[in-house]
């Protein structure tokens, strides 16, 4: 069936993707619903009080389908008036595209850092430096001067520090249950931390420099995003299943554990009322 996003949903820019823009972002978008079914599955395959990590990755799939539906139907773009190569002309700026980020990109870091020893502060700080990395990201994209590249500079300082606790502090914590994910955890953060230098490099060169066109933009986004989505989150998954979950000492204390089969957890509160 021919694909008549653009009739449709016309550009509202003089720079915009085309229909096989179009076509590669509907596949993208069939690749992550394909990778955030079988989370599904997968999540429904594990005994309660042991979903988090899959339920992280139903989140974060679910988001990045959204995005890539809108974006398949030219939809959830604004024209910005370029700096570079034609300007004067207004190319697409995807905000869609932030919004997504600005979810999945932290969820993404915590899901990692959850198999750590950080502390509670660590993991919040780099959560919030996650999301700044994106909204510098979205900010210099809307910008049409040279003061995009202050966010630009901006943003990429934030991704040090993100790079800083994936890499160099993280590994240093005490993990759980002697270390059994450590080697995992190595390889899945080495992993994310070299997908994550590929992404200024295509703002660079897309929102940031106008030197590539809309469409090869998408499809280098798009690469990255089927890779960090469902590839990396199903690859994580798989290295998490021989791990013992109760190692991790998760525990909310709330009706689900209870109905697994955990014990319920006594307050001091209701001690003194069964003294009484």
């Amino acid at each position: 069936m021919a694909n008549h996003a653009l009739d449709l949903n016309p550009p509202n820019a003089d720079i915009h993707i085309s229909t096989h823009g179009s076509d590669w972002l509907w596949a993208a978008f069939s690749l992550i619903t394909l990778g955030l079914l079988v989370t599904i599955f997968l999540d429904f395959t594990r005994p309660r009080g042991t979903r988090l990590f899959h339920q992280l990755a139903i989140i974060i799939l679910a988001t990045t389908s959204l995005a890539y539906f809108s974006m398949a139907s030219d939809l959830g773009a604004t024209p910005i008036t370029t700096e570079f190569r034609g300007a004067g002309e207004s190319r697409q700026i995807w905000y869609v595209r932030y919004i997504q980020w600005f979810i999945t990109f932290p969820l993404l870091l915590l899901s990692v850092l959850l198999t750590t020893g950080l502390s509670l502060s660590d993991i919040v700080t780099t959560l919030f430096f996650a999301d700044f990395v994106v909204i510098s990201g979205l900010v210099g994209a809307l910008v049409h001067s040279t003061y995009k590249w202050g966010y630009f500079t901006l943003g990429v300082s934030a991704l040090f520090y993100v790079w800083y606790v994936l890499l160099w502090h993280a590994p240093r914590t005490t993990f759980a249950a002697e270390g059994a994910f450590h080697r995992g955890y190595r390889v899945c953060s080495a992993f994310l931390a070299f997908m994550l230098l590929t992404y200024p490099i295509s703002w660079a060169l897309s929102e940031g420099s106008n030197v590539i066109s809309p469409t090869s933009e998408m499809i280098w986004y798009g690469i990255l995003d089927v890779i960090t989505g469902p590839i990396f989150l199903l690859f994580f998954l798989f290295q998490l299943n021989t791990v013992d979950y109760a190692a991790f000492g998760f525990a909310s204390g709330k009706y689900t554990d209870t109905a697994a089969g955990a014990p319920a957890r006594v307050t001091k509160a209701q001690e003194a009322g069964e003294q009484a």
